[in-house]
């Protein structure tokens, strides 16, 4: 299998939160990697979709 859509979003994540960044504790990064998941699914309007991979997802899902 492809593993494209991974990389896409290892480099997107690399490039909006991790580079240049210091970090005070493992805890630190682990909780700023959960916000920024947070954000990627939640807040972050892709270009493609034209809105958030959640509201992609409930935009077209049929009861």
């Amino acid at each position: 299998m492809d593993n494209g859509v991974m990389e896409n979003f290892f480099g997107r994540l690399k490039v909006e939160m991790f580079y240049g960044e210091k970090f005070e504790s493992v805890n630190a990064f682990i909780e700023e990697l959960n916000e920024y998941i947070y954000y990627y699914n939640n807040e972050r309007i892709s270009f493609k979709l034209k809105m958030s991979p959640v509201q992609y997802r409930t935009h077209f899902h049929v009861i």
